[in-house]
């Protein structure tokens, strides 16, 4: 089974003043890119975990990155380097999405043990690796393994989109 992929993050933006005699302007154009081709190490990816999903209120879940989410076709997956994440929280969300700080084996490699990322309704948080780089965001299975996923409040369930690609080598 191959595998090939790319993540992107972009930002466009102008920033514009009027002067008396004229309209000034700072465009800003950045990209980071990354493609990988199907395989291990460098440069490549062979495993890809998408899916969109729903947390009860006040509800928590730990998507483990070593054997126990399925791919597209039922196969369990086994990372060990994460390449590309990408989370959004669902406009329609009263709640937050907070992601991080699993209460145990904590796939650390991103936000270390404890840290936390909040995502309010809409919010997307993505980041990739180089194509260059080799090593990516490492996952240790049985101890370093395990990314939290946490509705941030009572009342109401929250929903999220979830991709990640990433190598079993």
């Amino acid at each position: 089974m191959g595998l090939t992929s790319s993540m992107s993050v972009a930002v466009d933006g102008t920033l514009t003043s009027t002067l008396d005699l004229s309209t000034v302007s700072s465009p800003v154009t950045v990209r980071a890119a990354t493609s990988w081709q199907s395989g291990t190490g460098a440069g490549k990816a062979d495993r890809m975990f998408s899916d969109r999903r729903t947390l009860a209120a006040s509800a928590t879940e730990d998507l483990d990155l070593a054997g126990v989410l399925l791919d597209a076709f039922g196969a369990a997956i086994t990372w060990a380097r994460i390449k590309g994440l990408y989370i959004r929280a669902a406009d329609a969300n009263v709640n937050n999405v907070v992601v991080g700080n699993a209460s145990s084996n904590a796939w650390a490699a991103l936000l270390g043990a404890t840290g936390t990322i909040t995502l309010r309704p809409g919010a997307a948080f993505g980041v990739t690796t180089g194509a260059a780089d080799a090593t990516a965001y490492a996952v240790t299975a049985g101890t370093g393994d395990l990314l939290k996923v946490a509705n941030s409040g009572a009342g109401s369930a929250v929903s999220y989109d979830v991709v990640i690609i990433g190598a079993s080598a």
